[in-house]
């Protein structure tokens, strides 16, 4: 705890409140960007009444309906259709086995992780916000005190950088703040004793029920870029809260030269959905859709209203008619006592008009308007119209109604690779003791692969001459495919394949035909295909060659004789007409393997 206190450590209060004022500055330039995000997820859980007060109809019903929050609930879906799966490729053949594995591992270090947690919960904040966040980092307690990755979703509430960069990586400082226990922090940080008392407010997301913070501090998690003696720019790290340091990779002898990760990255990932300049945040389909949505729930309100005022039987009753009010109101009574007589200058019905065609037709037009700005039409849904009614019809539809979400998927696959990319500098970075990962083999059983950091790290590059030509470092290429197809996707793909197999592609006499065709078309998993084919026209190729083979000794063996000695001669026989049955038999089909045959051959 001394040493923390210690000013003549790089990291101190000094430069704790020199970031304090940098976050302020952040913050201020964030205000805006936080008050939508807050705003946006009152829209999505449909209480956005909260921040709208009609001064017209006070105290009056407010109704939300749900047009907003099915299309974002659809974009989702589709998400989750097409969850990602990492290939990693080598861009040195020396790389090949080591790439491999890696596209064995990287997806079991992912379900290790729980990512499919994190990748849905990054979509909805990408759909809801505009921007999905999601952070890479190395924690050292997991496994037991082995350490291993942690992949998470971030809230963008509680993340700043410098404002006027499109990129975090070109911000000099990034901070992202957390809510945390502050009896608990005490407990694992003794150094915060005495610095209680909360410094920094973060903005909060309006819950019903409300939130009490009083007991919590705000920790901050500050990465900041910094140029060693060489000029190469370093990560470093420091955990602070209410102005006390609770960690500095700074002060940590084993990091103070190298940084915190050695990639030099900062570990989050952004992936906007609707980029704005100057920003990497974006902006996402509630801030398209809510101006649209508002002027439906605003009808919606005066139509209901109209409805219930159009159902309930009013008068307009003068002081003067002699009418008693209670019994009129009563509808139980038969009948009604007046004193007097009634005319219709005293008393009459009071009858609200009707709702119009025209305002029906209005507000179905503005529906179609939100379902059109959002991509979200019935085809996309699984309706039909116009007399579409052929299941192929519909799925072809489908797919052309998708490429909205076709789009944001690319951008989701290219935040995904880079998110792989982090995870492999990681693993580059600390695996350095070897950890077995169960697999699922190309035939479907359990195999388990040992992986380390030694396959990753700078291979010696050797000398010549004398001259030591320094040391290679592994790097590859991540492609991305979907792992989880839609169902419409597994459909056109069968439907491929078999057309494939009617067509004759499968026959090895047609492996040249079919390659010529395979050249021509393209479609997910045609490198595997043309391998079969190729795979086919060899084993064709092979198996005349050994028919061949086979009925040239036949035919030798016949034509000789074993002298005079007749069984001799006979046993020839018998040997001939064997290796001939086996010729038969080795030509009735591709599929009988040439071993067989040549087991069943009997040469001397």
């Amino acid at each position: 705890m001394d040493d923390y206190e210690n000013e003549a450590l790089p990291v101190g209060e000094a430069q704790v409140a020199e970031a304090m004022q940098t976050l302020q500055r952040y913050k201020a330039g964030k205000a805006a960007l936080d008050k939508r995000i807050v705003d946006n997820e009152l829209w999505f859980r449909m209480g956005h009444w909260k921040n709208y007060q009609n001064p017209m109809m006070p105290g009056k019903a407010q109704p939300s309906s749900g047009w907003l929050f099915n299309s974002i609930a659809n974009k989702h879906a589709d998400a989750m259709d097409n969850y990602p799966e990492p290939n990693v490729l080598p861009r040195e053949a020396d790389d090949e086995d080591t790439a491999r594995a890696l596209s064995s591992v990287l997806p079991v270090v992912l379900e290790q992780a729980d990512y499919e947690q994190v990748y849905s919960d990054c979509w909805w904040r990408k759909l809801k916000q505009g921007t999905g966040v999601t952070g890479i980092f190395w924690d050292p307690a997991m496994r037991g005190g082995i350490g291993d990755i942690a992949v998470r979703s971030v809230n963008l509430l509680m993340l700043y950088w410098e404002p006027g960069v499109a990129d975090i990586q070109a911000s000099p400082d990034f901070f992202s703040l957390s809510l945390e226990d502050t009896a608990r922090l005490c407990a694992q940080y003794p150094q915060l004793a005495g610095h209680t008392a909360s410094v920094l407010d973060v903005p909060r997301y309006i819950h019903d029920e409300g939130q009490d913070t009083s007991s919590k501090s705000v920790v901050v998690d500050w990465y900041y870029k910094r140029p060693d003696e060489t000029g190469r720019m370093v990560l470093h790290y420091c955990k602070f809260c209410n102005g006390v340091v609770l960690y500095a990779s700074q002060n940590d002898p084993a990091l103070a030269e190298s940084g915190l990760y050695d990639h030099g990255q900062y570990p989050f990932v952004f992936d906007p959905l609707f980029v704005e300049e100057d920003s990497p945040a974006g902006f996402g389909y509630i801030d398209v859709m809510k101006d649209c949505q508002t002027a439906i729930d605003k009808m919606n309100h005066a139509m209901d209203e109209n409805v219930l005022l159009s159902a309930k039987q009013r008068y307009v009753l003068s002081d003067t008619a002699g009418v008693n009010e209670e019994e009129l109101a009563d509808f139980s009574r038969d009948i009604v006592h007046v004193v007097g007589r009634l005319n219709d200058d005293s008393f009459r019905p009071l009858q609200t008009a009707g709702l119009q065609g025209n305002s029906l037709s209005y507000r179905q037009s503005r529906i179609e308007e939100l379902k059109e700005i959002s991509g979200n039409r019935d085809m996309t849904q699984g309706g039909t119209a116009g007399g579409v009614t052929a299941a192929s019809a519909i799925a072809a539809l489908q797919e052309a109604g998708s490429k909205l979400s076709r789009d944001m998927l690319k951008s989701a696959y290219r935040a995904f690779a880079k998110q792989c990319y982090l995870i492999i500098e990681l693993m580059r970075q600390f695996y350095d003791e070897q950890r077995v990962f169960r697999i699922v083999g190309e035939s479907g059983e359990s195999r388990f692969v040992p992986f380390s950091a030694q396959a990753l790290r700078a291979v010696p590059g050797g000398s010549v001459g004398g001259v030591e030509l320094g040391s290679r470092e592994p790097i590859f290429d991540i492609v991305v495919s979907a792992a989880k197809k839609s169902t419409f996707s597994r459909l056109s793909q069968n439907e491929t394949a078999k057309e494939c197999y009617q067509l004759g592609f499968f026959k090895p006499e047609n492996a040249d035909a079919a390659l010529a065709a395979l050249e021509m078309m393209d479609f997910e998993g045609i490198e595997k295909v043309r391998q079969r084919v190729r795979q086919n026209g060899t084993l064709a190729q092979q198996l005349a060659r050994m028919q061949q083979q086979m009925a040239q000794m036949a035919a030798v063996i016949a034509q000789q004789g074993t002298g005079p000695d007749e069984p001799a001669r006979s046993a020839g026989g018998a040997s001939a007409q064997k290796d001939g049955q086996a010729v038969k038999l080795a030509g009735l089909g591709n599929t009988l393997p040439v071993a067989a045959a040549a087991r069943a051959m009997d040469i001397h």
